[in-house]
């Protein structure tokens, strides 16, 4: 089986002196087609199945129908997106075959190359910690492979750099992983592993946030003394993960003094092993809002244990305004600033998006319901002045927060940002965080930022 081939004795050519292997990928999305492609890459007879009907698959991908499983399987990859109670998965087990995930078919196949791995997941702020790492590392001269759930699945990248004599000169493998992710991990170790916070997200997938917080401490398993655990000291949860850990637990805050990295009054400060290093105020930070302060702390923590120097730490924090659909600045029409958030998908993302403002927020959310308790959105009522529903979440929108704001039901994007402009008035903001799945009428949260901002940009234009 995979877990024990020589990995760089197979990675350049297909294995030699043995059968094909038979392995079936469950899940033809992008991490599913890269597992795809590396599994090709080690030799393996690849087989593929997905519920949707799938169209330019490699020619070497055998397509089975879905729920397919072959006597002569010996290893099934299972995507993100498929979760355990699929009958094809469930027979796996009954069968004893190995369930692995993509993320985990990569780490295996490229560990011996002893290229350290950094590993960053929480509820809200993982993709812009991980490419503020991924900025930080390169500035400080260091050549850094990142990929994940923030865009390009990681055995794509690695594949990318993988020569014929092997992977030479790559410092670090930066990647940005998902509860969904971890659930199929096994043998991953994280030299350094990140848990920025954790809020009720994925509540449709699993029975309850005991069985998500357990997805998410995954991440710790295969860590031993020699690596680093940085945990969110100011969230209650997060800080509980030192008791499940054999790494050394270092930490980032908002409120105190740690061993880590904190904020003191508005500075920036890194403390190792008591020698303290100030970086920045956040007024010289490009980001804005303290749920960035958190992601840059902790990004900077990772990438001064990593070797990199406070400079190229305060260069890149300097600089780095953000990604795209993570409160991104559209326009101001009016006297009325339209931001564009739609990466936040929980409601705890609404709630550190809304922390961020001091001014009157007209909100358009929904989309496709997560299980998400809306509710939680009552205390920040002095924040919101009315909030926009839309998709198939918006009735139990209205149900859950019509006794305490001003809650209208749109059909679409364009008359959400129309209600919405409709409300607000000069000096308030629109703000799209949706605390939803974008899929009851997007691609994704992506297409969905796209339109928000062609409607507002629209409306400049007249």
């Amino acid at each position: 089986m995979i877990t024990e081939m020589k990995d760089k004795e197979h990675l350049s050519e297909p294995v030699s002196g043995k059968r094909a292997l038979t392995a079936l990928v469950v899940g033809l999305g992008r991490s599913g087609l890269s597992a795809a492609r590396l599994l090709k890459r080690q030799g393996f007879k690849v087989m593929g199945t997905d519920r949707k009907e799938v169209s330019r698959l490699p020619t070497w991908l055998e397509l089975l129908s879905y729920g397919e499983l072959p006597e002569d399987v010996e290893l099934v990859v299972q995507s993100p997106g498929v979760p355990d109670e699929e009958p094809v998965i469930k027979r796996a087990k009954q069968r004893g075959i190995e369930i692995i995930g993509e993320l985990e078919l990569t780490y295996r196949l490229f560990r011996d190359y002893g290229i350290p791995w950094i590993a960053i997941t929480g509820t809200n702020g993982k993709s812009t910690t991980t490419t503020l790492i991924d900025l930080m590392l390169r500035e400080a001269g260091f050549n850094v492979v990142t990929g994940g759930n923030i865009g390009n699945p990681i055995g794509d990248e690695m594949l990318e750099v993988l020569g014929q004599d092997g992977i030479k000169g790559v410092d670090f493998v930066v990647v940005e992983v998902s509860s969904f992710q971890l659930e199929t991990i096994k043998a991953l170790r994280p030299h350094v592993a990140v848990v920025l916070n954790i809020s009720p997200d994925h509540l449709d997938r699993y029975p309850d946030m005991d069985a998500y917080i357990e997805a998410k401490r995954a991440i710790t398993n295969a860590q031993t003394e020699e690596d680093i655990l940085v945990l969110n000291y100011d969230d209650k949860t997060v800080r509980g993960f030192k008791d499940y850990t054999r790494a050394r637990c270092l930490y980032f805050s908002l409120k105190q003094s740690v061993q880590g990295a904190y904020l003191s009054g508005k500075t920036l400060v890194i403390d190792v092993i008591g020698k303290m290093t100030e970086l920045l105020t956040t007024g010289q930070m490009a980001l804005r809002g303290m749920h960035n302060v958190e992601n840059a702390l902790s990004a900077a923590l990772v990438a001064y244990c990593l070797g990199a120097e406070a400079e190229a730490i305060k260069r890149t924090l300097r600089g780095f305004k953000g990604l795209p659909h993570r409160m991104e600045w559209v326009a101001e029409i009016d006297g009325i600033t339209y931001i564009n958030d739609s990466k936040g998908t929980n409601i705890g993302a609404v709630i550190k998006s809304l922390e961020g403002f001091s001014e009157p927020v007209v909100l358009i959310m929904g989309g496709k319901d997560k299980g998400a308790d809306f509710s939680l959105l009552k205390r920040h009522c002095n924040k919101i002045k009315a909030i926009v529903s839309m998709g198939e979440a918006g009735k139990k929108i209205g149900d859950s927060l019509s006794d305490t704001f001003m809650v209208k039901e749109a059909v679409d994007m364009a008359d959400a940002v129309k209600k919405a402009t409709g409300i607000a008035e000069r000096g308030d903001t629109v703000v799209l965080c949706p605390g939803c799945a974008s899929f009851d009428m997007f691609k994704n949260f992506e297409h969905r930022g796209e339109v928000f901002k062609e409607v507002v940009m629209g409306m400049k234009r007249r």
